[in-house]
């Protein structure tokens, strides 16, 4: 865990040094594609005193910086599968080109990238700190203890913990406090979410940018991109899932009191539709994907028994190989996948304890959540209201990467500007930092609000 804690502290001083220079490059490495973002980065006032007299505020933790996107490039995604680099010479060569073109439009070179991974297996953990203040003010270095104080779970070996986020104070009797510094009280608790992740997904991804000369200065959780970027204020506040169907995996996030609280991921996205609509009708892959866009659905009508739908096959000779199917046909391709995708979400929700929270909205987003017809389904199978969510504005993003599919995209962009702190922004106590490995019978966050 020591390793781990000067790993992401590494990552850090990397984002502060792109910052400085005031560029940096974000990344969403997909099943179906790969986004890429160029930043110009202008640091407010706050992050330039933290980087000067040392630790940067809590809160909106670790301070503001004003950017705006300057370059944007997307390309199709190869050799990863299930959000995971599997062929590294072909993810490399994506990675390239989004950030070529990315960089020509900006006029600019980035030697640093921001990357959001959306597989790799995620688990949640809730652990708990609480210490007795050293003064009658909190401090700085008192949260850090409280923090060092939380009993880590056993992760398991081969497992990365790619975020330790704070998500609750509480100083004595008064909880649900962002930022407890400068406060009055004798004894404060810290309630920590911990979300891990295979560590050789992670090792594949730093090896893919340092194969394109990029340095990795930050690793987010996809699913808490997308409810970044797709949540409005008040859904964070009062509880959410954000569910995000991309290509290869559906990313959910919960989120309570404007934090993640619990991620997960369904192995299974909107790629496989098309894998289906092509190996039913007989078309290629790129034409099962057009076919899902302009004509797809959930919900058959008997009007859709009548409505025929023309392709042809592989060959290119229309003539000879042009075929019909009813849309009726096609819907009943689509929707058994797309229920086998919302039934794997809805285990997700209901093993992090979703119905106990205090507002239940799902939102839906990510490219495979275009289907018509899918916030109805949705919200029959869930059992909840669903709407369809889009990333919100940010300056300088272009139209064409603006929608439902690049959600994680432009909340990635949104936490290079607000980024939250974590466990490793702290300055622990050296002999803490690995952390103690008994496991604590963790407790629901809205327990303590």
């Amino acid at each position: 865990m020591t390793d781990l804690y000067q790993m992401q502290r590494g990552m850090r001083a990397m984002r502060r040094a792109a910052n400085a220079r005031g560029v940096i490059a974000i990344l969403d490495i997909g099943t179906s594609k790969v986004g890429c973002f160029v930043l110009r980065v202008d640091e407010g006032p706050e992050v330039s005193a933290a980087n000067d007299n040392g630790p940067h505020p809590v809160g909106p933790m670790a301070g503001q910086a004003r950017v705006r996107v300057i370059g944007a490039a997307a390309t199709r995604s190869r050799g990863v599968r299930f959000g995971e680099i599997e062929a590294m010479s072909e993810t490399e060569r994506a990675i390239r080109t989004a950030v070529q073109a990315a960089q020509k439009m900006a006029g600019v070179r980035v030697d640093h990238a921001i990357a959001c991974i959306s597989g790799a297996r995620p688990e949640s953990y809730l652990v708990a700190g609480e210490v007795e203040l050293e003064d009658e003010r909190c401090t700085e270095a008192d949260v850090a203890r409280a923090l060092a104080d939380c009993e880590l779970p056993e992760i398991g070996a081969g497992r990365h913990v790619l975020h330790a986020q704070p998500v609750n104070f509480a100083l004595d009797h008064r909880s649900g406090l962002r930022d407890p510094r400068g406060q009055l009280g004798a004894r404060l608790a810290a309630d920590m979410h911990l979300m891990t992740v295979e560590a050789d997904a992670i090792g594949n991804l730093s090896q893919a940018l340092r194969r394109c000369d990029l340095e990795l200065a930050g690793v987010v959780s996809g699913a808490y991109a997308a409810g970044l970027s797709a949540l409005v204020e008040d859904e964070q506040e009062l509880g959410a899932a954000c569910v995000d169907i991309g290509g290869g995996t559906t990313g959910v996030s919960i989120f309570l009191k404007r934090h993640m609280v619990h991620a997960g991921c369904v192995r299974i996205g909107g790629d496989y539709v098309t894998s289906d609509i092509s190996e039913l009708l007989g078309v290629p892959l790129v034409q099962a994907e057009r076919i899902k866009n302009l004509h797809g659905g959930v919900h058959a009508t008997g009007r859709d028994d009548r409505e025929m739908i023309a392709y042809g096959g592989g060959t290119g000779d229309w003539e000879h190989d042009a075929r019909t199917t009813s849309r009726a046909a096609l819907i009943g391709i689509v929707r058994p996948r797309v229920v086998e995708i919302l039934e794997g979400v809805r285990a997700v929700l209901d093993e992090a304890g979703f119905d106990a929270l205090p507002s239940r909205s799902i939102v839906l987003t990510g490219g495979g959540s275009l289907v018509p017809g899918l916030p109805d389904l949705a919200g029959r199978i869930l059992g909840h209201p669903v709407r369809l969510g889009r990333p919100l504005r940010m300056r300088g993003v272009p139209q064409a990467h603006s929608g439902a599919a690049y959600a994680a995209l432009v909340g990635l962009a949104l936490f290079a500007a607000h980024p939250q702190d974590e466990w490793w922004d702290f300055d622990l106590p050296a002999d803490r930092r690995p952390a103690r490995s008994l496991r604590r019978a963790y407790r629901w966050v809205c327990d303590n609000w």
